[in-house]
């Protein structure tokens, strides 16, 4: 089984995951909009009113990042399809362009924010170049997807089905498990010892292997 997980909006607890998936040897996708990340470290908004969101700086996203894969999650954070298409596209474009200059890497991986698209908006992120653009609708059969620009994860992280959503993809032909989510979700301590445990057990599952995103199109 092949496991992918990706993870929105370049928060600081992004810190804290990132320590869980090193120590398991987790690769992951991190979904960015750099023209409204902070040049510094700033409070941003209250999640739920259970906790404060800090994004990260500028100036601290390649050590926090280094070594895993970098995609573009749109310049803004717009509500894509409710934008005129060329300011779509444009958003999208720049989204793309300023993330591989900052990170000198190829950027090749799309998420929807809000999870929101439709033709036009789909048809925009192929043209800007990325190879697949993911989705927050759940399926049990992820990959490989009838479109790449409509890639479904198999679950969000919290999904109360999440394992019997992982042996049901361990079943499909591909054999690909896919899940996503926020950092800043977790809240509690009890969140984020049952996110490294998950992690661990997933790491632990006989025969799976953790992949980049990208290399699933290449």
């Amino acid at each position: 089984m092949r496991i992918v997980q990706c993870w929105d909006d370049g928060v600081v607890d992004d810190i804290r995951l990132i320590e869980i998936l090193r120590r398991h040897g987790a690769k992951a996708s991190f979904n960015l909009n750099l023209d409204i990340q902070p040049a510094e470290r700033r409070y941003s908004w209250r999640y739920r009113d259970l906790k404060d969101v800090w994004k990260l700086g500028k100036n601290e996203l390649r050590d926090v990042y280094a070594g895993f894969t970098i995609a573009n999650h749109s310049a803004t954070h717009p509500n894509l399809q409710e934008l005129p298409v060329e300011q779509a596209r444009e958003d999208i474009r720049r989204g793309r362009e300023v993330l591989e200059q900052h990170f000198g890497c190829a950027v090749t991986g799309f998420a929807y924010p809000f999870g929101t698209h439709n033709a036009a908006v789909r048809e925009a992120v192929r043209s800007a170049g990325h190879v697949y653009a993911r989705t927050t609708q759940p399926v049990d059969d992820a990959f490989p997807p009838a479109d790449a620009m409509t890639f479904h994860p198999s679950c969000h992280f919290a999904a109360t089905d999440f394992w019997e959503r992982v042996e049901r993809a361990r079943a499909t032909p591909a054999g690909v498990f896919y899940f996503w989510g926020h950092s800043y979700e977790l809240v509690t301590a009890a969140d984020w010892e049952a996110m490294a445990a998950k992690i661990a057990r997933l790491a632990a599952y006989p025969g799976a292997v953790w992949c980049d995103l990208p290399a699933l199109f290449a």
